[in-house]
């Protein structure tokens, strides 16, 4: 019994470090975000003598954060929407689809998540050149739909292949079609897989810095990750600019995390017991 309590304690305190060493930077970040330029450069490790507030407020205005976490909301939402949406549609015939067709298409979709980013990048822009979808909220979204859709559908296919075929059959005998059998069936229970997904393509949206420099111009239409890029610039970068910028940037999501995080577990949790 001692040597249970006492592996119990080693383990509990491997996880408090383990997670000291997550928030470290994190911790960092934040308290240099409060220094000027010149205590930064004099002690790097060091506190701030006093919270020099003024770094936010040049941050703030010089980003036009509000427009730009706007924008970001807007985009990121859209985007986690229509890939669950599409996804779930997409991965309910083949997951139900025993045949050796079925599972090669199914690979297929795999191989998607294999190809790098930037493979896609030349193809984007001439597709969305000549569409005129550059510089517009819909280029930007089907855009970042397209590059998780992979993620999307071999993630719902594993999901809803788990679900009892008996669930189905019995809304067949009761005259459902197929499209009837989606959505008032299996959507109700991807509830914990949409989540889980959710979490990702959120994360892998609101930090994206690629796809929205090279599809948005207008400086209204920039995300977060744009305006910090442009207000601290990519010469001369100065600390007293560059964290409060990071800061504010990663801001939103940190306090969506806080707030949905119950949620988040629960999908999570869910998925994994499903």
């Amino acid at each position: 019994m001692r040597g249970f309590k006492l592996r119990m304690v080693l383990l509990n305190a491997l996880v408090l470090v383990l997670v000291a060493a997550m928030l470290m930077p994190l911790l960092y970040m934040i308290t240099m975000s409060f220094r000027t330029a010149t205590e930064i450069a004099q002690a790097p490790l060091g506190v701030p003598e006093r919270f020099a507030w003024e770094n936010y407020l040049r941050a703030f205005g010089g980003m036009n954060y509000v427009r730009a976490v706007l924008n970001s909301v807007f985009i990121t939402i859209s985007v986690t929407g229509l890939t669950a949406l599409l996804g779930s549609m997409a991965a309910f015939p083949l997951a139900r689809n025993t045949s050796r067709l079925a599972r090669i298409f199914v690979l297929l979709v795999a191989l998607g998540l294999a190809t790098p980013n930037f493979v896609t990048i030349t193809p984007i822009y001439v597709i969305f050149r000549d569409l005129g979808l550059l510089d517009t909220y819909l280029g930007i979204i089907l855009a970042f739909s397209a590059l998780n859709l992979p993620l999307a559908v071999f993630f719902y296919v594993g999901f809803i292949g788990a679900i009892p075929q008996d669930l189905v059959d019995a809304a067949k005998l009761d005259n459902c079609s197929d499209w009837q059998v989606f959505w008032y069936v299996i959507r109700p229970l991807l509830v914990p897989a949409t989540a889980t997904l959710s979490l990702f393509v959120m994360l892998m949206v609101w930090n994206d810095f690629t796809y929205p420099l090279l599809l948005l111009t207008d400086k209204d239409k920039f995300t977060v990750t744009i305006s910090v890029y442009r207000f601290v610039g990519n010469t001369n970068i100065q600390p007293d600019m560059l964290f409060p910028a990071a800061v504010l940037g990663s801001l939103p999501l940190l306090v969506l995390f806080v707030i949905f995080q119950r949620r988040i577990v629960a999908g999570v949790t869910a998925g994994a017991v499903k």
